[in-house]
């Protein structure tokens, strides 16, 4: 799975998450640039991405996740 095609699902899932079909997020995307981004909504979409993606994350590998770009990295390094 490409990086692209990494970022389309990551974004749906956002856009699902949100509420906002008009949501674009890029890798530099991070919390602050979304006002309804908060602990909770953190944890709905690591949900929602290991559901799609068929992983699991732990503790460790999010932690210090900082943006979107670190995000899909994760999920290229764990979908493989």
């Amino acid at each position: 799975m490409t990086e692209q095609e990494i970022l389309a699902a990551v974004q749906e899932i956002f856009r699902d998450n949100f509420d906002d079909d008009t949501l674009v997020i890029t890798r530099s995307t991070n919390a602050n640039d979304i006002e309804d981004w908060d602990s909770l909504e953190q944890i709905n979409l690591l949900t929602a991405i290991e559901k799609r993606f068929r992983i699991k994350f732990k503790l460790a590998d999010v932690r210090g996740l900082k943006d979107v770009g670190d995000l899909l990295d994760l999920v290229a390094r764990m979908a493989g």
